[in-house]
């Protein structure tokens, strides 16, 4: 049967190299700033704990015990691990090291998130920050699998957090029209989902949170998909070639911003995005990863951009 390691305390191994390196019990518990007595009970319980005497004591000197001597160097090592473990903790307690992980959608990724994270570098150039741009469902697979602290995700049937996570609300996002700027749509005074499908339109993946949301609105009307597509850098290149139009979120549009291309306002009864924040239920972020989230919930937190 494998015995029980002894428990140590820094107060002991202070007294231990004090009275190793002093030969005294006088001149070590004056060092400690303690009475000796007290001293003296902090050796005893050490020798106790360790089960074996570390030192001689006669009338005039005290000399460290073979095993005395063999226990000096571990327990320096001890104490520096234990000073260098409050260190390191006190650091992350105040923001001054550690590593936040964050997973969010590529239109927040690209468009909003860099100017944010900047500042938090700025106050806290300690902390590393990892992201992980991704859609929606992955994003929060992330999460769920404890390689992110939390994410920001599109709600939606196909994205809605089970009982491990917990989601709230940060903003929402009104579509726009996307068209060249010589199509017809774009001086068109009055854009209406009768008008926009009988073009040819350019539709983003399935498994992403703005075709999600356009599926759920539009439906049933069908329009006139022509390329489905994973990028909206893509969306982009395609609409500017004139092979079509598109309809996506306003926190996308900074893709789109280009002399050739028009982007209007195009509203449709439920055709908004809302993005949430995704975080496990179990157990609490990091002081730096509650600190980022704070962040980014003060920035974005309940816009509605239209």
């Amino acid at each position: 049967m494998t015995s029980k390691p002894p428990e140590l305390s820094a107060r002991q191994l202070r007294a231990f190299l004090a009275l190793f390196e002093r030969r005294s019990f006088t001149r070590a518990a004056q060092a400690c700033h303690l009475s000796q007595p007290a001293f003296s009970a902090l050796i005893r319980t050490l020798e106790e704990s360790l089960g074996t005497r570390l030192f001689d004591r006669d009338t005039r000197s005290v000399m460290a015990t073979p095993e005395g001597r063999l226990f000096e160097g571990p327990a320096r090592r001890l104490l520096d691990d234990m000073g260098s473990a409050v260190k390191d903790l006190a650091d992350h307690v105040e923001r001054r090291t550690g590593r936040v992980r964050v997973a969010a959608l590529p239109s927040l990724a690209a468009g909003w998130l860099p100017g944010i994270f900047g500042e938090f570098m700025q106050a806290w150039p300690g902390i590393r920050i990892d992201l992980e741009d991704a859609l929606s469902d992955a994003c929060i697979a992330s999460v769920r699998a404890g390689r992110a602290d939390f994410a920001l995700a599109a709600a939606g049937a196909h994205a809605s957090p089970a009982g491990d996570l917990r989601a709230r609300k940060l903003c929402s996002d009104g579509f726009h029209l996307v068209c060249r700027s010589d199509h017809p749509l774009a001086k068109e005074a009055r854009l209406t989902l009768k008008k926009i499908a009988p073009w040819p339109f350019i539709q983003m993946a399935r498994d992403s949170s703005v075709r999600q949301a356009l599926d759920a609105a539009l439906h049933p009307q069908r329009l006139d998909s022509r390329f489905e597509v994973e990028h909206l850098a893509t969306v982009m290149g395609l609409v500017e070639a004139g092979l079509g139009i598109s309809l996506v979120p306003a926190l996308t549009l900074f893709h789109f911003k280009r002399p050739t291309l028009v982007t209007r306002p195009f509203s449709v009864p439920g055709l908004r995005r809302t993005v949430v924040v995704v975080q496990r239920r179990d157990g609490s972020l990091s002081v730096a990863a509650q600190a980022l989230q704070d962040l980014v919930v003060d920035r974005l937190g309940h816009l509605a951009i239209d």
